[in-house]
């Protein structure tokens, strides 16, 4: 053999893809050694000048190809691609589950050559990837993505037996405690469990879904809005069951929010839409319910959305005023602080509640901004207030745990002129609750300018004294709840002592806030308590009505 025939042999024989060669009366004439190891062929097992025939008959004996296939089925392939001559491969499935991509080519002068490629692992590698690109990672659920391109079978064709289409939309109640007592593991392993669930209560045909988070969503046909409902609850009873954690059990419950079509549905989108609509008024529930949806709800949603774009332009257009309510003390009488509140002056609606826009505020994130604006304007106000008096501004948690709001806070104090001490940042218990890095970095630096603070409605949120110890808290201010009941309740009044008392021995002030009888103020005097504030003293008014309180003021 030349060293030419030697190097063209060993070519063949180290191809990655098996290959053979017929002529133009289909008798092999090359055969390489991928060839053989694709089929599991001994060399003698292929013998060249052998007819096509022969080597389908061969491989067919030794149960390559799947069971029923002929030779005759094998070389009409063969003819077809030859036929249409385009260098396309065509995927043959083998017995044993491997998938080979096979590519003719005619020769000149007759005959064809034909290539075999095992892309078994690339198709699995490919279905895989398909796969996750349609389901989500943790729960192997299928994702929005997916569920928007629901299957005809639910959209387009019409069940006679189940006419009505059902999208129902769920969200896990108290999850985040279970994150936060457990951590993320455990809340991934209970959210896998309520995957099982769902897959448990659901038919083969239904469409499971895990929309992110703690959301869920199914799609599934239904005789009427009867099974709908009756469906629905299934589904929240089924999630109130306790999910064993090892050596602890939780408990979750659900909402449910259902939206209903009847017949034949082109595009999925605006039944999720209104399943979550549904969702949204189960949830404002505050506790497990199930809620279909209706008109209304989108009538309100609609409000919403314009509130919202409202209240974007407000900040822009300088539409939000503050207003101060003063803190008096008792012993003095004197005023000697006062409570920043925000005021929507709307040119259509007029004056607009804060419990109207502050809650949609935090929903969507405005809360940061327009909180900025109320510290930067409420510092300028006070600096035209006589020295002793302290002006109080609320910040929400999400501008504590912003990086660079204590230094937005001290260069407010610089650029007005304020004096830190002057300053007083009332802070909710929840905030206190989130004490991640960032917001105790704030506290830290805002506390080592001398700006002081307080924690507002002390009691009705999870009340726990060790904040009193863990943070640099100078006043109390009490609920007016408890001032409210005190005069008919034993323990609203002893809620007031003890607090008082607390005060006392931690050197901290203590307000009780809603004070608005001569009877309850006489009674926050008999407890100890340091300030109080409220309509007796004066309802919050703007910046000149206080300057004007200040000016008639006794101290």
């Amino acid at each position: 053999m030349s060293d030419k025939l030697r190097h063209v042999e060993a070519a063949l024989d180290n191809m990655c893809q098996g290959l053979c060669m017929f002529d133009d009366e289909a008798r092999l004439l090359v055969c390489n050694r991928r060839y053989r190891e694709i089929f599991d062929l001994a060399e003698d097992e292929v013998a060249l000048g052998m007819s096509q025939s022969d080597l389908c008959a061969a491989l067919i004996e030794r149960g390559a190809y799947p069971p029923g296939t002929s030779v005759e089925t094998v070389i009409e392939h063969t003819r077809a691609a030859l036929r249409r001559n385009d260098g396309i491969p065509i995927l043959r499935a083998l017995a044993d589950g491997r998938m080979l991509s096979v590519q003719y080519r005619r020769l000149d002068g007759g005959g064809w050559v034909s290539t075999f490629e095992d892309v078994t692992e690339h198709r699995r590698t490919e279905a895989r990837a398909a796969h996750l690109a349609g389901h989500d990672a943790l729960t192997d659920l299928v994702n929005a993505r997916t569920l928007r391109h629901a299957p005809h079978r639910l959209l387009g064709a019409f069940d006679r037996d189940r006419p009505v289409l059902a999208a129902f939309q769920l969200d896990i109640l108290r999850f985040k405690a279970i994150n936060d007592t457990y951590g993320h593991a455990a809340g991934d392993e209970v959210l896998r469990m309520v995957a099982d669930r769902l897959r448990q209560a659901t038919r083969s045909d239904d469409v499971v879904a895990r929309l992110g988070g703690d959301e869920f969503a199914i799609l599934r046909r239904v005789e009427n809005d009867v099974a709908a409902m009756s469906f629905a609850e299934h589904l929240r009873l089924t999630l109130s069951r306790s999910f064993d954690l090892g050596a602890d059990r939780v408990e979750v419950g659900a909402c449910v929010g259902v939206a209903l079509r009847e017949g034949i549905v082109g595009d999925v989108e605006p039944l999720l839409r209104e399943a979550d609509l549904a969702l949204r008024c189960a949830k404002s529930e505050d506790r497990g319910e199930v809620r279909v949806f209706d008109v209304a709800m989108a009538d309100s949603a609609q409000m919403r959305r314009d509130l919202e774009l409202e209240l974007r332009q407000a900040l822009v257009r300088s539409e939000f005023e503050l207003h101060y309510q003063p803190l008096v003390e008792i012993d003095t009488k004197r005023i000697v602080a006062a409570e920043a509140l925000i005021r929507w002056r709307h040119p259509e609606r007029g004056l607009v509640p804060p419990a109207t826009f502050i809650p949609l505020a935090e929903e969507v994130g405005l809360i940061v901004p327009i909180g900025d604006w109320v510290v930067r304007q409420a510092c300028a106000d006070a600096t035209r207030w006589p020295d002793h008096i302290v002006v109080a501004v609320n910040v929400s948690s999400l501008q504590m745990r912003r990086k660079g709001f204590a230094e937005l806070v001290l260069r407010t104090l610089s650029v007005t002129g304020l004096p830190p001490e002057r300053l007083e940042l009332e802070l909710t218990e929840s905030a206190l609750l989130e004490d991640d890095d960032t917001t105790l970095r704030n506290l830290a630096g805002l506390r080592e300018a001398g700006v002081r603070f307080a924690i507002d409605d002390f009691g009705t949120g999870y009340a726990s004294l060790s904040y009193l110890r863990r943070f640099p808290i100078d006043k109390i201010k009490i609920d007016r709840s408890f001032v409210t009941d005190a005069e008919t309740s034993a323990d609203a009044l002893a809620i007031i002592r003890a607090v008082a008392g607390l005060g006392t021995s931690l050197g901290m002030t203590t307000v009780v806030e809603g004070v608005e009888t001569e009877q309850q103020l006489d009674l926050a005097r008999g407890e100890g308590v340091d300030q109080v504030q409220g309509y007796l003293i004066s309802r919050p008014v703007p910046e000149d009505g206080f300057s004007s309180l200040v000016s008639k003021d006794p101290g």
